[in-house]
C-alpha cells in the first residue's frame, strides 16, 4: 500500500502544534518526543508517552 503526499501532509497538518514546532526545539528529548508524535499522527495510531516506561510502579 502506498500513501501518496497529500495524505502525508494532512497528517502533518492535523498533528498536534506543539509536535510540529517540537521538531526544531533544542533539546533532544522534545525532538525525539515531537517526532514520534508526527510518526504517529502519519501513521493513525496513538503514541504511547515515553514517561510511562520511566514512572515508578507503585503498588498498592
Amino acid at each position: 500500500m502506498r500513501i501518496d503526499t497529500d495524505t502525508i501532509a494532512q497528517a502533518i497538518l492535523s498533528a498536534p502544534g506543539w509536535a510540529r514546532v517540537g521538531i526544531t526545539a533544542p533539546d533532544e528529548h522534545l525532538r525525539h518526543d515531537a517526532a514520534r508524535e508526527l510518526a504517529c499522527a502519519i501513521l493513525g495510531t496513538d503514541p504511547k508517552p515515553r514517561w510511562l516506561d520511566e514512572q515508578l510502579k507503585l503498588s498498592l
